[in-house]
């Protein structure tokens, strides 16, 4: 049997067809889905096989030409409207996402939107969009244990990989003491020990560069002051004695090495040690250019000891919580960016036009254009250029209320983004 054949003498003597979503029944004419050859009923007067007409429906009886979806029924009412109409509107109470998947079913079209209810729909549709983005951001960036997320509790996980390994119960004991400090007094003793250290440190840092702390030899060449060498050293010593026991408390080496904050770790006392080595050669081969270079490099490598500002985010959720913003954050930092790039090109040229002719104008280069615009569109402002003429002066205040703007449009996601991340990080930081 053709079921084409029976569609078309149906078709002959009705004109109309059975439809049954959900329980809900209804005859429709074929004038009217005609209208709309492309939905899913539309489709249905072409169909000259069973098989074709189930690709569209879920069941089919030919004795009674009925047509049964399970679908949902309310919905339907909307679909008939829209036969009926030609317009298609929102439903209440339904998702947005639901809506779209419904409307894709029967093979309508967002086009199909009444303009009573088009941008409804693009206002919950961008709305849905940016919410399921911060969800999906979150189901890949919460869960990692190498982002800088990590929590400071101890996990389950890391419990589970201490069984069967060498002296499990001193190791997960001491794990947890220095991972956790509301564990116990003495997990809360050794997380202060830990903070007044580097504090130490940060502070000798900032006083050995002072000028009133610098002590010369009898030949006039700068030494390093011995009070604050000893604390210095003192601090690294400490330093290397906590990393080197949590490495050898780890419940997995690999994991731990791979922890940004294990990484600061390792990078602020690093240069310590290589510094060492670079000073005792240079006291075995005596003077030479050679090690001269090398001794530049070791003042390079001090400078790294700023990487012990950054072990206080072990210590503090706010600054894990920035660090994971601006890990997350890359879309909009790279807006920002690209806006700010566009806005000191600009400016930096018109500015350049604008002051070329004035002698007392120090504008009179792109590139230095290109400072003044940075810093103006940044509202930093630091006084050293400034335009002098009338049109200059135009300029410089539509470069700053640019500025304002570019820099307010972005700002907004990362803030909310840091508010989020840090109230989850509270509520996993021990208390």
């Amino acid at each position: 049997m053709m079921y084409g054949q029976i569609l078309h003498q149906h078709s002959a003597e009705g004109c109309f067809i059975n439809v049954n979503v959900g329980g809900f029944k209804q005859r429709m004419e074929h004038d009217v889905l005609k209208r709309f050859p492309q939905t899913r009923l539309g489709r249905l007067l072409c169909c000259s096989s069973k098989e074709a007409i189930l690709e569209l429906c879920d069941d089919f009886s030919p004795a009674e030409m009925e047509f049964y979806f399970d679908r949902s029924p309310s919905f339907f009412c909307y679909v008939l409207n829209f036969y009926l109409t030609g317009k298609l509107h929102l439903v209440d109470g339904l998702c947005v996402i639901s809506f779209i998947q419904e409307i894709e079913y029967w093979g309508l079209m967002e086009r199909h939107l009444d303009l009573c209810c088009s941008s409804r729909f693009h206002e919950l549709l961008d709305l849905a969009e940016d919410g399921g983005w911060d969800q999906r951001s979150n189901d890949q960036q919460v869960p990692s244990t190498d982002s800088s997320m990590e929590e400071l509790s101890t996990s389950e996980q890391d419990i589970l990989l201490f069984e069967g390994s060498w002296c499990e119960d001193i190791r997960r004991s001491i794990w947890i003491r220095l991972e956790n400090p509301a564990h116990s007094t003495s997990a809360k003793a050794m997380a202060v020990a830990s903070l007044s250290v580097v504090l130490v440190s940060i502070v000798a840092m900032c006083i050995h560069s002072m000028p009133d702390f610098k002590q010369v030899d009898l030949n006039d060449k700068e030494i390093e002051n011995p009070v604050l060498t000893s604390f210095e050293n003192l601090c690294v010593l400490f330093f290397s004695a906590e990393f080197i026991l949590r490495l050898a408390v780890a419940p997995s080496v690999r994991k731990f090495l791979c922890s940004p904050l294990n990484v600061i770790d390792l990078l602020s006392i690093m240069p310590f040690y290589v510094t060492l080595a670079c000073d005792v050669g240079l006291v075995d081969q005596g003077e030479n250019t050679e090690l001269e270079k090398v001794g530049k490099v070791m003042q390079i490598l001090k400078l790294m000891r700023v990487f012990r500002i950054l072990k206080l985010a072990r210590h503090s959720a706010g600054l894990r919580s920035l660090g994971a913003t601006l890990q997350h954050s890359s879309r909009e930092v790279g807006l920002l960016v690209l806006f700010l790039f566009v806005g000191i090109s600009l400016f930096s040229a018109l500015i350049h036009f604008a002051e070329r002719d004035s002698q007392e104008s120090e504008l009179q280069t792109i590139p230095i254009g290109w400072w003044w615009a940075t810093i103006s569109m940044t509202t930093v402002g630091y006084g050293d250029t400034f335009p002098v003429t009338l049109g200059g002066k135009l300029i410089g205040t539509l470069c700053i209320i640019c500025g304002l703007l570019v820099v307010a449009l972005p700002i907004t996601n990362i803030f909310n983004k840091f508010t989020k991340f840090y109230q989850r990080q509270k509520r996993i930081a021990p208390r």
